[in-house]
This record gives structure tokens, sequence and C-alpha cells, in this order.
């Protein structure tokens, strides 16, 4: 009899062991399950890779930041490496919408930090393509570019280059107050006929 008792006890404590092992597991999957299926912040960053979202910024190599609008899979905030391009940027939120205008933009332009800008949905015009072609850029023109400006000779156009190269990109027009000989009037007299 007592080795019945004995024999009893141990299932018993065997089954209440299987049910708490069982309550944790299933709790440990619910837990991992919510992990996986939560929605990020609004803001989703992708890292050096195009399209990678991240959740942290990365120190560990030089990158830019874009805000990307309008017709795209995910609009948002993304940390894009150095050097890229539009498309790479589009690629990070998730590509085009079927109602993108892919013509309205410059795909190979290459990207400054801190810039934003809108895809249009077909029908719309972009604000790029709004942009004057006759408008010199000041982060992609060559010293012959710039010497077509008014006020702007062979050797105003080598500091523009020379505070680019030591800068880096203009992020407005207004940073090109900031070279050497460049005057208000000199300024008034390009600020339409300059762009970023």
């Amino acid at each position: 009899m007592e080795e019945f008792e004995q024999a009893r006890r141990t299932r018993l404590r065997l089954r209440v062991g299987a049910v708490v092992v069982l309550v944790l597991v299933a709790l440990g999957c619910a837990v991992l399950a919510a992990a996986l299926t939560e929605r990020p912040d609004a803001v989703e960053l992708s890292r050096t890779a195009p399209g990678e979202q991240v959740g942290e910024f990365s120190l560990d190599s030089p990158a830019l930041f874009v805000h990307v609008t309008g017709a795209v899979a995910r609009p948002g905030l993304f940390q894009l490496a150095e050097g890229s391009r539009v498309i790479d940027a589009i690629a990070a939120a998730g590509g085009f919408t079927e109602s993108a205008n892919h013509d309205e933009l410059n795909l190979a332009r290459l990207l400054t930090d801190g810039e934003q800008f809108s895809v249009p949905e077909v029908g719309a015009k972009s604000a790029e393509a709004a942009v004057s072609d006759s408008r010199v850029n000041l982060n992609t023109a060559d010293a012959a570019a710039l010497d077509t400006l008014p006020r702007i000779g062979p050797a105003m156009a080598k500091r523009i280059l020379a505070w680019r190269e030591s800068n880096g990109p203009f992020v407005t027009i207004d940073d090109l107050r900031n070279v050497a000989g460049i005057g208000d009037a000199t300024f008034e007299g390009l600020r339409e006929l300059i762009r970023v």
C-alpha cells in the first residue's frame, strides 16, 4: 500500500512538473511571438545596406539621413551609406507604389545628409522636376559650370570647390555665403541661378 501511495505521489509530481513546463514554454512562445510581430516606431532606419531596416543608429561608418515621402511602400527616415543615390533611398523605403511616377525623379542623383524628397504619383510633378535644369547645382558642379555664373570667375569657382571639399556638400544655397568672397550682393545675384 505504501509503495502504491509513493508511486501515486511520484506520478502526481511528474504531472504537475509537466504542466508547469508546458505553461512556461507557452508563455515563452507568446512573448517571442509578440516581440517578432511588434510594429516598429514611426521612424525606420536603414543601415549601410539600402533597404535593411534596423532600430538603432549606426556609428561604424559614414552615413547620411534621408527622409523619403510620397508614393513609396514605407515612407520614413532612412540611414544610408555615404555616396548613396535616390534609387537607394527608394529601395530602403520598400520601392515604388503602383501609383508612383518613376519618370519625375533623377534616380541617379547623389543624396545629401538631411535631405527630404517626395516620390510623386502619376499625374503629379515632383519638386525636383520643377527645378529648372539651367540652375547650377552647388554640390555637383565643376569649376567650368560654376564659372558660368555671374560674378563667379575661375578663382571664385576654385574657392567654392575648396569649401565643398573641406566642409562637405552644401545643405542649403545659403551655405554659399560661407565661402570667402561671397558677399550679400553676390549671393542675391546668384540666388535664382543655383540649387543644392
